[in-house]
Formats: C-alpha cells, sequence, structure tokens
C-alpha cells in the first residue's frame, strides 16, 4: 500500500487539466503513441467539442522513482460550476489533489470553491502554475496570489506546461514525496466505496470503486451497504486505458466491479460495498446527496417514446448521479419528466445526450427553481413547477431560494458587472481588492435570476475575464407572481412562469412578441396573451389567413361575390371556436433563449 497514490486534478474552467492529465499519461506511457490523443481521458464527443470535462475520468498509471515502482491512480475531475458534484465525488477517493492555475488568468472563483473542497477532504495540496510557457505568463504574480490563498511556502509552487510538457518530471516526483500513501487494513472487513459508475450494454452496470480497508477477489459475494442488495463480484479490475481484470483488489487501490446488474436502481453512486459473509459495521461517509438547483420538465416529442425516455433518463443518471427525474404531465405536452439539474449548462449538456446517445428527441420546459408557499391552512407547500402554485386566495407568502455569488474580475469591468448583479435583484455584500488588477465582489442574488443566462451576459460584458462560484443560501419571502400564456383564451402550462411582480410585464411582452413570430397563421385569428391570474397584462394577435373564395368568380353580379364572402365569414366564425393551435418544438426553445 506504501507504493500507491491516489490523487486528484481540480482547477477552474480552461486551465488546462485535460492536457496535462496526457503529458502525465505519455511520461509514465500508459497510454501507447497510437492511441494517444489531445484530451485522452474526454472520451465524450461533446466534452471534445466544447473543450470541457463533463465526467471525471479514472485511470492507473506505473510510475519508477529512485528504483522504486509506484501505481498512481488519477481522477481528473470536471471544472465548471454546474459539475462540482463530480468534483466531490472524485476527492472522497483520494489522499492529494493537484491544485492547477493557468498562468494567464490567476486564480479564478471556481479554483478557490474546488481548493475549498479539497481542505475540507483533509487532502493534501500540491500547487502546480501551468501554461508557464505562454507569453502572457505572470509566473511572479500568480505564485504571490497562490501563497495569499493557501498559505504555502513559494519554493513549494511547481511551474507547468501541460502543452510542452515542461515540469511534468517534477509534479511526477512531488506525488511520491508529497502525496501520503493510502491508510487501510488488508485484513479488515471490506470497506469500498462507490465514486462513480457507467452502464455497458453487455455487461451491466459497471461500478468504479475505492478501497479503504479489506480485499476483493473475482467471485466473492459483495452486498451494496445501503441499498442490502447482494450480489456475485464476476469481474474485478483496475482502470488503465482500457479495464484490465485482476483476481484480487486490496485496500487502497482503485478500480472496478462488474456484477452483471442491468437495472440502474440497484447500484447507488456514494454506497459502500462490502462482503456479505463478513461485513462491514458502517458505510463510508463520502459526499453528501446531491440538491438540485434548477428544474425543467423533458418531454418526448411523441408520446409513444415515454417509456423509452424513462429508460434513456435512468442509463444517463448512472453516468451522471447530480440527474434527479420523476414523472409529471402537462396539458400541452402529455407525459413527461421533472428533471432536477445543477445549473443551466447541466440542462443542455442531459438534452443533448439524450439526443446523441439515445436518439431522443425531446422538449424542455422553462427552468425554474424550487420555492416554498406558505398558505392561510399553516401548511407549507414545495413548489417544483407553477402549476403547484396554490390559489392567490390562500396565499400568505412565497420564499425563493438565495446564493452568495463570488465573481473574480478586473476592475475595468467592474461597473457593467455592478449594474448587472443590481438588474437581477442583487444586493452587494463584499468587495475586496485581491491585486491591483483583480477585484472579487460578493452578491446576494435570488437563484431564480441567475439560472436563465446570467453566466452567458457575465462571460460577454467581461470578455470572458469574469469568473463566477456560488453556493445556496437560504430563503427570503418575495413578491412572485404566476405568469400565464393564454392562446386563445386556453392556457398553455408548458409556458407558465414564477416570475417577480416587477419584472413581469416586461416578460410577459416578450414571450407574447417571441411567440407572434414563431406560431405559424391559421385561416382564423389568434390571440396570444400574458396574464397574472384574471388580469391580462400583454397582448399580441396573429391575424387570419385570407383564402381568396372569390377566384373563381370574373365579370357577373356583385351578390355573388358577396354571398361567397358571407359564407366563409360564417366558416370562420364556427373554425375559430373548435380550431385548435399547434404550437411548434422551436416555440419552446426559443422561451429559453428569450433575451438573446
Amino acid at each position: 500500500m506504501e507504493h500507491i497514490r491516489n490523487f486528484c486534478i481540480i482547477a477552474h474552467i480552461d486551465h488546462g487539466k485535460s492536457t496535462l492529465a496526457d503529458r502525465l499519461l505519455e511520461t509514465t506511457q500508459t497510454v501507447s503513441q497510437r492511441d494517444m490523443q489531445a484530451q485522452t481521458l474526454d472520451d465524450m464527443d461533446l466534452e471534445r467539442e466544447r473543450g470541457i470535462t463533463i465526467k471525471s475520468h479514472a485511470i492507473q498509471m506505473e510510475y519508477v522513482s529512485k528504483g522504486q515502482k509506484y501505481r498512481f491512480n488519477l481522477i481528473d475531475t470536471p471544472g465548471h460550476v454546474d459539475f462540482s458534484y463530480e468534483v466531490s465525488r472524485s476527492l472522497a477517493a483520494c489522499e492529494g489533489a493537484l491544485l492547477l492555475v493557468d498562468a494567464t488568468q490567476g486564480i479564478q472563483a471556481q479554483t478557490i470553491s474546488n481548493l475549498y473542497l479539497a481542505i475540507e477532504n483533509d487532502l493534501e495540496i500540491i500547487p502546480v502554475i501551468n501554461k508557464v510557457d505562454m507569453e502572457g505568463a505572470m509566473i511572479e504574480e500568480v505564485k504571490d496570489q497562490i501563497v495569499d490563498l493557501i498559505g504555502c511556502d513559494s519554493d513549494s509552487i511547481l511551474e507547468a506546461s501541460g502543452k510542452t510538457g515542461i515540469g511534468v518530471p517534477q509534479i511526477l516526483e512531488a506525488i511520491v514525496e508529497r502525496i501520503p500513501a493510502p491508510k487501510g487494513d488488508v485484513n479488515a472487513p471490506l470497506q469500498a466505496l462507490i465514486f462513480d459508475s457507467v452502464f455497458n450494454p453487455f455487461r451491466g452496470v459497471i461500478a468504479y470503486f475505492r478501497i479503504f480497508n479489506g480485499t476483493i477477489k473475482k467471485g466473492d459475494k459483495i452486498k451494496f451497504f445501503n441499498t442490502g442488495n447482494e450480489y456475485e463480484a464476476d469481474e474485478v479490475g483496475i482502470l488503465r486505458y482500457k479495464p484490465e481484470p485482476k483476481k484480487e483488489m486490496l485496500a487502497g487501490d482503485v478500480g472496478y466491479v462488474i456484477t452483471g446488474v442491468k437495472i440502474s436502481k440497484e447500484i447507488k453512486v456514494g454506497d459502500t460495498i462490502t462482503l456479505v459473509n463478513k461485513p462491514c459495521k458502517e458505510s463510508i461517509k463520502g459526499f453528501e446527496d446531491v440538491k438540485p438547483m434548477v428544474f425543467a420538465g423533458i418531454y418526448p416529442m411523441d408520446s409513444d417514446d415515454y417509456e423509452d425516455l424513462r429508460d434513456s433518463l435512468e442509463k444517463l443518471q448512472l453516468n451522471d448521479a447530480s440527474l434527479v427525474f420523476e414523472p409529471e404531465t402537462s396539458l400541452a405536452l402529455g407525459f413527461g419528466f421533472r428533471c432536477g439539474f445543477l445549473g443551466l449548462l447541466h440542462l443542455e449538456i442531459i438534452q443533448e445526450r439524450l439526443e446523441r446517445e439515445f436518439d431522443m428527441t425531446v422538449i424542455t420546459t422553462v427552468p425554474n427553481v424550487t420555492y416554498y408557499a406558505y398558505t392561510t391552512d399553516g401548511e407549507v407547500h414545495t413548489v417544483n413547477n407553477p402549476s403547484d402554485l396554490p390559489d392567490t386566495g390562500r396565499l400568505i407568502k412565497v420564499e425563493e431560494p438565495y446564493i452568495k455569488a463570488q465573481i473574480i474580475t478586473k476592475p475595468e469591468y467592474l461597473g457593467s458587472i455592478m449594474k448587472l448583479c443590481i438588474d437581477k435583484r442583487g444586493t452587494l455584500t463584499n468587495q475586496v481588492y485581491l491585486t491591483t488588477t483583480r477585484i472579487e465582489v460578493h452578491f446576494e442574488l435570488p437563484l431564480a435570476e441567475i439560472v436563465f443566462d446570467f453566466y452567458d451576459i457575465l462571460k460577454s460584458i467581461s470578455k470572458g475575464y469574469a469568473s463566477f462560484d456560488y453556493q445556496l443560501d437560504d430563503y427570503r419571502p418575495s413578491d412572485l407572481v404566476k405568469l400565464d400564456i393564454k392562446l386563445n383564451g386556453d392556457n398553455v402550462d408548458a409556458f407558465s412562469s414564477l416570475i417577480h411582480r416587477d419584472k413581469a410585464y416586461n416578460f410577459g411582452k416578450k414571450m407574447c412578441e417571441k411567440l407572434k413570430d414563431l406560431l405559424p397563421r391559421q385561416q382564423f385569428m389568434i390571440a396570444i396573451q400574458a396574464a397574472i391570474g384574471a388580469k391580462i397584462i400583454a397582448r399580441e394577435t396573429i391575424s387570419a389567413m385570407r383564402k381568396d373564395v372569390t377566384a373563381k368568380c370574373y365579370g357577373g353580379d356583385i351578390t355573388r361575390k358577396r354571398k361567397l364572402l358571407e359564407k366563409q365569414k360564417k366558416g370562420k366564425k364556427k373554425m375559430r371556436q373548435i380550431g385548435t393551435i399547434e404550437v411548434p418544438q422551436n416555440a419552446f426553445l426559443a422561451v429559453l433563449k428569450l433575451n438573446d
């Protein structure tokens, strides 16, 4: 065990984690030159296209230091704030972390957030400045920032370049010297933490684990501590570039187990694996349950695909334990699911993965957050969907979630960022100059205001130089109203939203204008209205298409034409009474991008 090192790489998005991981794999010759490619561990097409890590990936490397062979288990982590849950799981399985900071950008919000997560898990931190070969590298300045942040000695900060491989041998030596070997008792009852799982159509669910105590052999009868399910370990092994089966795995090892389970619900990420004949006394306290921040309805385009969508979501949940969903119905869209996400990027990624990996075309409703509604009968209702809001006559108050936001930026963008946060109903709580060119501002903001497009606007007004991180704070009373969209007097529940009263008029007006552009014209007039309760606050009208019924009349008496027009008028009146309006899919998608 003393020759094993378990570590992960933590950093802000785009600071070069995956590229540095490539160099580590290359230097230790874990991946052959033929298999080597940029971002080797990012095996999803979506990750490569967007240049972001979505899933944490584990891989084992072998490294020889001073004649002694060491086994390194590297767990790569995502950098985006929406995937911080993945980071927390990786940290639970490690003893140390490489804290990566971009030499051209310095410490950013997610760097600090991930660092605190690592310190909470009592990990040994190795600070590394990446991209030192770039022209704009501010090595000394960034070193000072790291010293201020973690109070380390500036000589202990390593300099590296993931692109050219500068400093990689020093990083490998530092992992051996600074990161402690895993502790554990090989003879104790088996205790292994499941930190990830994937679904294989041929082998079923493959669980990735880290053994804290005991041993596991092929053919052992194992038990999942929290669910109580018992299985046989068909195959155990280590995670190299391709999985490598082993006869036995010992305490301190990171690997995988295949039990032939086909039902995704039976294996829970965060559960503890133990042996049936020699069970452990308690489960491992790993990471907390995920708390979804944003809720949206996902519906199949064709209602016959409902069961297929359920299967697809269950398989995705295996790969992404932070996705939660439950069935719901909508008058406009039929049967679907109410899904909980960690943020808007997470929602976008899930939608894209459903389309690519499972060939499911889905409709997503307007995202919203969880509210608490207090009614006159003394009850507290949890509102995840605008249609769950009790009648206004029974309502005492509605509370919405607030977050503590931390934004790090350059001073020249401070004015526009302040304006953005204040427009989003934010209050400034603190402002600190980290250096002469970097400023940190703290805001308290309603979560509902940031789920839409806050991050995108922040990036564009700061030309990409602002970094953003947030934690849930508390729930506070707010003047919220339910905004309904009516088409010819009928509510379309998929367009309903809970919104602050001050913003309801502008939002309703925008919705009506957008729908006027997107809905196809019919042979009858369509009234698009935004309403709060019985009060209409905005309206747009799509005029009827006129069919030329008099085209066949040429010459002759005017009364012939008038007779045909009167007949058409009666038909239109009847049509208006029974006419139904078909809403195209792009109308639902356009509502999500209302501010574009």
